[in-house]
C-alpha cells in the first residue's frame, strides 16, 4: 500500500476520522539516520502524527514542528512538516537499545521516558506563532497526543500510531485519529470506542493488508464511511540547501565568521534532518563576510 492520508466522515457527518500508511516515509527516515529498532518505533509515531496534523493546515506557506522531550535516553526529537505534507525528522539518539516492555513489543515509552513534554509550534501566517505545550503521558506518543488535544485544544480526540519493525526494516506503520462533532450523540462516541477496543493495533490492521477504508470501517463500526478527501500523500522531504546554510553561516555574523576563516580555514555543516553535508571553502566564507559589510 502506497503512503496516504484519507479523511472520512462516519454516522452520518457526526464523526471525523483521518487515517495514515506511513511505511515508505518511516522507512525512509530509518535509513537516514540509521535508526534502532525502538527508534525508528519512536521517530515513526511522531513522524505520523505529525503528517496528520501538517495535513490539517490550510496554506502552503504553513509550517508545523513538534518537539517530544522527555527523560529516557531517546533525548529531544523533532519533526517538521507543511500542508502537503512534507515532513521530515532529526533524533538525539538513534541508536538506543533497551529491552522489550512486559507485553514483549519495543518499550518506546520507556527510549522516550514518561516526563517531559510535547510542544506543538504551528506557524500559520498570523503575527505570533500557536503554541501548544502538555506534560508527556506515558512516553508512548499516542496517549500523549489524546492528552495533548484534551488540553491544548479542548478536542476529545481518540489516537492510534503504530510502527511494526522486522529484521528487513519497518513492515508497517501508520496512525489515525478520531474526533466527534459537536452535534455526535453519546450513543455514537460509545460505538466508536468499543469499535476502537475490537480493531485492535493499527500497524497490525496494515500489515494484514487492510485498506483505509476498511480500517476507518472497523475502528468506528460504521460500515458506511463517507471518503472526503483522498488526494494526499505524505513524503519524507527535507528541501535544505547550501544557500540556506550560507544564510544560516550570514547569521553568525562577521566577527565569529572571520575567527572561523582564521581557525579552521573553512566550515562542514551537516543538515540534521538528512545528513547531507554542505562544505565552504575559505574563498566561500570570505564572501559572505563580505556581504555583511
Amino acid at each position: 500500500m502506497k503512503d496516504q492520508i484519507i479523511k472520512f466522515l462516519a454516522y452520518n457527518g457526526k464523526i471525523s476520522v483521518a487515517c495514515a500508511s506511513t511505511t515508505e516515509l518511516v522507512e525512509e527516515a530509518r535509513k537516514i539516520h540509521d535508526l534502532s529498532p525502538v527508534s525508528t518505533a519512536a521517530l515513526g509515531r511522531l513522524l505520523t502524527i505529525t503528517a496528520l496534523i501538517g495535513s490539517e493546515m490550510k496554506n502552503k506557506t504553513d509550517k508545523l514542528t513538534i518537539q517530544i522531550k522527555g527523560n529516557g535516553p531517546i533525548g529531544k526529537i523533532i519533526a517538521v512538516s507543511d500542508n502537503c505534507p512534507n515532513v521530515k525528522a532529526c533524533i538525539e539518539n538513534p541508536l538506543v537499545d533497551i529491552p522489550l516492555n512486559e507485553f514483549g513489543k519495543l518499550d518506546v515509552g520507556g527510549a522516550i521516558g514518561q516526563n517531559g513534554f510535547i510542544n506543538v509550534i504551528k506557524d500559520i501566517g498570523l503575527k505570533e506563532p500557536y503554541i501548544g505545550i502538555s506534560p508527556l503521558t506515558s512516553g508512548e506518543i499516542a496517549e500523549d497526543f489524546a492528552n495533548y488535544f484534551q488540553t491544548s485544544e479542548q478536542k476529545q480526540t481518540a489516537v492510534a500510531l503504530g510502527v511494526l519493525v522486522d529484521s528487513n526494516g519497518v513492515r508497517s506503520s501508520g496512525g489515525y485519529i478520531i474526533s466527534p462533532m459537536p452535534d455526535a450523540t453519546e450513543e455514537e462516541i460509545s460505538k466508536v470506542e468499543h469499535a476502537i477496543f475490537q480493531a485492535g493495533a493499527m500497524s497490525k490492521m496494515l500489515d494484514n493488508k487492510l485498506t483505509l477504508k476498511e480500517i476507518a470501517q472497523k475502528i468506528t463500526g460504521d460500515k458506511n464511511v463517507k471518503v472526503i478527501d483522498a488526494s494526499i500523500e505524505p513524503k519524507y522531504n527535507c528541501e535544505c540547501s547550501k544557500r540556506k546554510f550560507e544564510e544560516g553561516l550570514m547569521t553568525l555574523g562577521k566577527e565569529e565568521l572571520t575567527d572561523l576563516i582564521k581557525e579552521d580555514g573553512k566550515a562542514e555543516i551537516q543538515c540534521q534532518f538528512c545528513n547531507k553535508q554542505y562544505k565552504f571553502t575559505k574563498e566561500e566564507l570570505e564572501e559572505i563576510v563580505k556581504k555583511l559589510n
